[in-house]
């Protein structure tokens, strides 16, 4: 999730947003208006240790057979529309596949989500996960444009940020909301002020074009993509602009295609309301382990009277930060994209019964890049900066004030949270491209399309709508019966089952299989 007013949330894995605690900027390279940039050669050196941008932390450590991460730069025009004009470095990792050679397919290229997730960070994070795709596969994964160390989007520094992060982000009158326009104003001026050069070209479309490039400069025919998230409507926007050049493709944790922001963000209202409901059966189940609650209507009275309470005064949180309405809001959503999180959920919510908001406030501090030193990765900036390239519709506050009662009747707890986020666009400095992508593929080679029941960010009904979009004869659809936000790293054996036959063995499962 970028921030406090997003056009929509974020789609990144929880587990990525908590394992990530030098900006490229654009080259004006006069060479490179006479360079095929498919031509160029790639330098793959030892990685070094994340920058801040991308989240920070330790150079990523070998696999467990001894392969090392590698990483490159690669050159792509910064205005696809001038090939031959300025260029960007996009930053790129990679493992080498350690099966026999001649049983190599060519490169999996990852995008783990956001949009704003860097995948440079992200994939040595997971690298254990994929280690069966790695027998036939390079694993490849890359910053998108406008993300971490590809000529990343920056807006307001970490001082302010901590301030911005902290403001009331559901305004209960003219005053507050005036205050909230004012600092989403303020933040868009800070990007335009900073990045304007890259804020015109961070579209999904431009960084399916990166796709292709990459492709090229990899040396292979067709692209194997694996995409989480985000990176499902990224690979859907791929399939749609060159259909003949899919291979074997995957989505995973789907983002629905047809809907604008408006629709998108109240899909995520009733996305993180389910979870939030099951999350309070689940506890009032075990009152031993999660002792928050006499029943699942009452874990949910507390929540929102912990939320109300802290409208009024916030609690201490990480010093000398306090726990604000906002930042508890934020938290709990973070812990609700997996399962997994449940746990620090229940133990971040009985501390704030006690008064102390620290728990609640690292989870928050997950969803917004923040590192343990308090600097921001730009997940927020790169987040805001291509969702409102993409996205047509401009909200006004008396818009969202029209819409409050369909988002809180999707979800009593979020929906004011989730439909003020939709002013976030408002004063941006770029045009939006669409009321939605286009992702319509005839001519292409079959893409999985994995959904989630329980997926709260990025809703079940989506990958129908998907493969529906993607086209007779291309959107092949597998449903997961399950929580979190998405299916494969849930290690679910039916869909690894699935998801490795088709990548491997070019095995295309029965459209509509269930896994459970």
């Amino acid at each position: 999730m970028p921030n406090p007013s997003p056009p929509r949330a974020a789609a990144l894995t929880a587990a990525s947003l908590l394992l990530f605690a030098a900006l490229a900027g654009c080259g004006d390279d006069g060479g490179s208006k006479d360079v095929d940039l498919s031509a160029q050669k790639l330098s793959w050196k030892d990685c070094p240790e994340p920058s801040e941008s991308e989240g920070g932390g330790e150079a990523p450590s070998p696999l467990p057979d001894g392969t090392t991460w590698k990483c490159a730069t690669m050159k792509a025009p910064l205005d696809w529309d001038k090939p031959r004009g300025d260029t960007i470095e996009l930053a790129l990792i990679r493992a080498q596949a350690g099966g026999a050679k001649d049983e190599r397919i060519g490169s999996l290229l990852f995008n783990f989500g956001g949009p704003g997730g860097s995948g440079v960070a992200a994939l040595p994070a997971f690298g254990q996960d994929y280690e069966q795709l790695r027998t036939r596969y390079d694993l490849v994964s890359f910053d998108p444009r406008g993300v971490g160390r590809s000529a990343g989007v920056t807006c307001e520094d970490s001082e302010q940020l901590d301030e911005y992060f902290q403001q009331d982000a559901t305004p209960d009158d003219d005053a507050e909301q005036r205050t909230l326009l004012d600092n989403t104003k303020e933040f868009n001026e800070a990007c335009e002020e900073n990045s304007g050069k890259v804020l015109p070209h961070v579209r999904t479309t431009d960084a399916a074009r990166d796709l292709d490039l990459m492709r090229q400069v990899l040396g292979d025919d067709k692209l194997h993509y694996f995409g989480i998230s985000y990176g499902t409507e990224l690979g859907g926007v791929y399939a749609h602009l060159f259909p003949k050049k899919v291979g074997r493709a995957v989505f995973d944790a789907v983002v629905d295609p047809t809907q604008n922001a408006e629709q998108g963000s109240l899909g995520q209202a009733r996305g993180f309301q389910l979870a939030l409901d099951n999350f309070a059966e689940d506890c009032a189940s075990k009152p031993e382990e999660c002792p928050i609650g006499d029943s699942a209507q009452d874990v949910k009275d507390r929540i929102a009277k912990l939320l109300k309470d802290l409208d009024r005064r916030p609690i201490p949180g990480d010093f000398p930060r306090q726990l604000t309405q906002t930042a508890a809001t934020s938290g709990i959503l973070q812990a609700l994209y997996s399962q997994d999180f449940w746990e620090f959920l229940t133990e971040g919510l009985q501390q704030a019964y006690d008064g102390d908001g620290r728990n609640l406030m690292l989870l928050s501090d997950s969803m917004n890049g923040r590192n343990q030193d308090g600097e921001y990765s730009n997940i927020s900036a790169a987040n805001i900066s291509v969702n409102c390239a993409d996205d047509k519709p401009r909200y006004t506050s008396a818009d969202v004030r029209a819409k409050l009662p369909a988002f809180r009747e999707a979800s009593p707890l979020f929906g004011d949270y989730l439909a003020w986020g939709m002013v976030g666009c408002t004063d941006w400095a770029v045009a939006g491209a669409a009321d939605h992508p286009d992702v319509s593929a005839p001519g292409s080679a079959p893409i999985l399309v994995v959904g989630n029941t329980g997926d709260p960010a990025t809703p079940y009904e989506g990958a129908r709508k998907m493969a529906q979009a993607l086209g007779r004869g291309v959107g092949v659809e597998l449903t997961y019966k399950g929580q979190g936000h998405g299916a494969y790293d849930s290690g679910n054996k039916c869909v690894r089952a699935a998801v490795n036959g088709y990548l491997l063995n070019g095995k295309v499962p029965s459209n509509g299989t269930v896994c459970s």
